[in-house]
Formats: structure tokens, sequence, C-alpha cells
């Protein structure tokens, strides 16, 4: 059984440290607010997702090694997206099924890798953190979090909880963005057309602000709310949480 007070060692996305560290800051937030230790190291890199996606298993090896050795002696991982999750939980174990001594690391350290909601809702039983947002909010499912982490219902009770704030469900909540990483940079028209969609289904919600668990996601769906002068925000469930 996890002890629900231990420290929590954050292991934040590339996007979130490069392009949009107010989420990391967010995340220590909320934590904080729990009053959970926080740890976060430094020299943590990429967890090799995208040099996996690409077909680089040499590459992605180096890059799951070189996190395995930083992250192995943490009592618990908690992560701000569901894609870089996904990989340690499902594809670190895959990328070493033929070096057992590596394999049995990839698999310890894939049992406590957790998304942030899955941590709050599903191992601290939190569903309430106090949050306050005078807003009318959708909600994105990205996909590795729906679909390889099952996770649906937790970023649903949090926001639900949200003082203040009106949670409508949009059409084909589940749908891809269409971003999908290298997917929309291979297939830019496909990529487009899926994005087109989804984001009408948003402008039909009513919702003044799209809320997601991933920002790559969330990114580009700001990024076609804003090529068509939309007022409707994005905005990661780390900053809605923590008062952004």
């Amino acid at each position: 059984m996890m002890d629900k007070t231990q420290p929590v060692t954050l292991f934040i996305q590339c996007l979130i440290d490069g392009m949009y560290p107010e989420i990391g800051e967010a995340v220590v937030r909320l934590f904080e607010k729990l009053k959970i230790p926080v740890d976060c190291p430094l020299d943590q890199t990429c967890c090799g997702q995208v040099a996996y996606n690409s077909g680089y298993q040499k590459e992605a090896r180096m890059a799951a090694k070189r996190f395995i050795q930083l992250f192995e002696k943490a009592a618990v991982i908690v992560c701000p997206s569901g894609s870089c999750v996904d990989m340690v939980r499902h594809n670190y174990p895959a990328l070493f099924k033929d070096d057992f001594p590596w394999f049995k690391r990839a698999l310890s350290i894939s049992s406590k890798t957790f998304e942030l909601t899955e941590y709050l809702v599903d191992i601290l039983g939190i569903e309430d953190i106090g949050a306050c947002f005078d807003k009318k909010i959708t909600y994105h499912d990205s996909c590795h979090l729906l679909r390889n982490l099952d996770i649906a219902e937790q970023p649903r009770k949090l926001i639900q909880h949200v003082k203040g704030a009106t949670f409508i469900e949009m059409k084909n909540s589940d749908k891809c963005c269409g971003f999908g990483g290298t997917f929309s940079v291979k297939y830019p028209d496909i990529s487009t057309a899926i994005l087109e969609e989804k984001v009408d289904n948003i402008i039909e919600s009513g919702a003044d602000t799209v809320v997601g668990c991933d920002i790559s996601c969330l990114m580009n769906i700001q990024g076609m709310l804003s090529r068509k002068n939309v007022s409707i925000k994005t905005l990661h469930i780390a900053q809605l949480l923590a008062g952004q």
C-alpha cells in the first residue's frame, strides 16, 4: 500500500519545461497546498517518447536508461502529462524485454509513475482541491491519457469540484485533436482536418475555457482558436487547480 504522505518527485514534460514553465510551477503550488513535499530533479531530460514514436529504439533506450537511473530512488513519481506517463509505464518495459536486469528496473519505475489527476484522485483520494474559477469549462480527453492509461473520470471529478465553474461536456470530447506529436508534422492536412472538428465542437459547447491534462493537445487547440480569432482559452488542469 502506497504511503499517501510520502514526498513526490516531479517528472516534468519537455514542452512544459521549455515552453510552459508556469504549468510546472502550478504543479508545485498544488502539492505545497496539499502539504506534500516535492522534489524536482533539475538534471532530468526527455523520457525518450519522441525517439520511440519515430522508430529510434536505440536512442529511446538511452533516454530511458537515464530516466531510470535518475528517478529509481524516488518513492513516487508524478507527471502532468499522460503521454509521458504512458511512455514510462508501458513502453519502458517493452524497450527492455530482452535485457532482464533493465527490464526489472523498468517494471519497478513504471509501477510508481503516475499522471497528476490519477495520483490526486486514485492514490490520495482527493477530488476537491478548494480551487475557484468562475467560468464555463469543457474538457478535452487526450489520446494517451484516455486510451492507454484509462484516465477519464479523474480529471472530470476534479473539475466538477471547482467552485464557481460550470462544467459542460463537449461533443466527442474523446476524439483526437490532431496533434499526435510528429503526426501533425508528417500529415499536416489530416491533422488540420481533425483539429478543425475538435475546435468546432469546443465552440459549439459554449464554454469559455478548454481544460486538458496534456499541454501538447492544448497548444495545438489554442493555435487553431487563435487563428480563428475565438476568445476561448486553454488551461492545463494543474493551472486550474492551483489557481492559475
